[in-house]
């Protein structure tokens, strides 16, 4: 039955994904609790009501259900349906969720690691995390190891590694990567300076909404230096 709600979900109907989640979700099934936690977080063929998607992912959380500690993360972090902003408990719930292989957890903790949010700050265990996510594909976690290279925080400095790791972020489209790839060509780190390379990619993250590659972009066109 959990199939049949994933796979109506799947199809975007949500209407039969969500009676199929609650009738499960009564029954004291984990996975379905987190389901329909999201679909309550997210208003999906229901009111949005983050203290029910709280509810719902602490039942789940009980279970150790790794998306359910995830999310419930993210209420923490964030002090949504009427729970308290807590950090601490925040990378507490990140924690567990990226040992069992959650790959945004992996990032979050690596995140708070890195500014000693909830946590005391230790760069070469943020890096730890940063790159288990970037090898599970996490497109932030590459873009914030390779600012970790680049700095030489926790991790030896490395403008090749740097390099990649902006690269990678910057071929999954990620913004701030590809606004950081641009600026190593602009500077010539962990590569040969090319300024047009330079502009592409500041012109591409900036079509992503990148404020500073914006602002860039609209500074070099009042200046009359490029037709955008």
């Amino acid at each position: 039955m959990i199939q049949q709600a994933h796979s109506a979900y799947n199809g975007e109907d949500y209407d039969r994904a969500f009676k199929l989640y609650t009738e499960l979700s009564e029954a004291g099934n984990p996975e379905a609790q987190t389901s329909l936690g999201y679909m309550y977080q997210n208003g999906l063929a229901c009111e949005k009501d983050d203290a029910k998607a709280y509810e719902l992912y602490s039942k789940a959380a009980e279970s150790k259900q790794p998306y359910a500690l995830f999310n419930l993360g993210i209420i923490y972090a964030n002090g949504l349906g009427g729970v308290a902003h807590d950090q601490f408990k925040a990378h507490e719930l990140f924690m567990e969720a990226a040992i069992r292989e959650v790959v945004p957890a992996m990032y979050e903790v690596g995140l708070m690691l890195e500014r000693g949010l909830g946590c005391l700050q230790n760069f070469s265990e943020a890096a730890f995390w940063y790159e288990e996510g970037a090898k599970r594909g996490s497109l932030e976690a590459f873009n914030n190891l390779g600012v970790l290279y680049k700095e030489g925080h926790g991790v030896i400095q490395d403008d090749k590694r740097c390099f990649i790791c902006f690269s990678r972020a910057a071929e999954g489209g990620l913004a701030e990567g590809l606004y950081n790839l641009g600026l190593l060509y602009d500077q010539g780190i962990g590569c040969e300076a090319d300024q047009d390379k330079a502009l592409e990619y500041c012109r591409a993250a900036a079509y992503k909404g990148h404020e500073k590659a914006k602002g860039i972009i609209k500074k070099l066109q009042e200046d009359g230096k490029i037709v955008f």
